[in-house]
């Protein structure tokens, strides 16, 4: 099947977000990349980058729109969620937005006309979904302002770092709405129950430092720095071996969502089943002859 590359001038419209195995790869300078379903993205930039082209790359790019979360826009992500997941290359995603804004979060003018059942046919949450349920680690890399849907789609990644000017909140009261992808839930457990309520309440918005020292993000660097070092980061864990990267992503995710005792025994049978693999057996014959491990399941 025929693989298409585009310049940044295509405009063509998304449909049928379909479930691809193959994408194509372009090797040397980072180049966007398209998957086999014949269509290409364009609210997203998506390529493969790192010195080993092993870490997927997402960018929204709806830079008129504030980079809004439109449904053709989820849809985009979803696909090339399920892209990097199927690409045995891809060992780890940053996910990312623009210098000024990250994300407005959804597209308010888009939802101008909305009733309630409108809301009801119009659930987007399960493409939006895909950052939570994605089996690869994600980093997200924050700029600018990240709010509503943004917040609550970095809070379904694995690492965010941010730039020291960004910014992060559920400003959804505004408009006489709640969070509606999370946001109410996952707040509270990662800065707590007080500092959570403040500001879905107020819409105060949430500054790096500030998110940084309230466990929200992991670091803060400047503006420019802030995607070359979630790529470092990525490309760390993508030399790390996979289905131990993925397992130990699904335990500490299984840490918010199961009591502890069983959280502990879900984490051993993980632990027993890596025992098994060959990569297990490789990590020890490398240590124990004092060389760089070679990772291959």
């Amino acid at each position: 099947m025929a693989y298409w590359i585009a310049s940044v001038s295509v405009r063509a419209l998304f449909q049928n977000p379909g479930t691809p195995q193959n994408v194509c790869r372009v090797f040397g300078r980072p180049k966007r990349f398209y998957s086999n379903s014949g269509a290409p993205f364009v609210n997203i930039l998506v390529e493969a980058r790192g010195e080993k082209n092993n870490v997927g790359y997402i960018q929204l790019n709806r830079k008129n729109n504030h980079n809004a979360i439109s449904p053709d826009l989820s849809k985009e992500l979803y696909r090339a969620l399920v892209d990097f997941e199927n690409d045995e290359q891809i060992g780890a995603v940053v996910y990312t937005g623009g210098e000024k804004i990250f994300t407005v979060g959804a597209d308010i003018p888009a939802m101008k006309g909305y009733g309630h059942l409108d809301m009801v046919k119009r659930d987007f949450s399960e493409y939006w979904n895909k950052i939570h349920t994605f089996r690869k680690p994600i980093v997200a890399a924050v700029n600018g302002y990240c709010v509503g849907g943004g917040t609550e789609t970095i809070m379904m990644c694995d690492v965010v770092y941010a730039g020291e000017k960004a910014q992060f909140g559920q400003p959804e009261i505004k408009i006489g709405i709640i969070p509606g992808a999370g946001g109410s839930q996952r707040l509270p457990k990662a800065i707590g129950k007080s500092k959570a309520m403040e500001a879905i309440l107020t819409a105060n918005l949430i500054s790096a430092q500030q998110a940084m020292d309230w466990g929200l993000i992991s670091k803060v660097f400047p503006v420019d720095q802030v995607i070359p070092e979630a790529i470092k980061l990525a490309e760390r864990i993508a030399a790390k071996p996979r289905v131990a990267a993925m397992m130990a992503k699904q335990a500490v995710k299984l840490a918010y969502e199961v009591p502890l005792s069983q959280g502990v025994q879900i984490e051993r049978t993980f632990s027993v089943t890596l025992a098994a693999t060959k990569d297990f057996k490789e990590g020890m014959a490398a240590f124990l002859e004092k060389r760089e491990a070679v990772f291959t399941d």
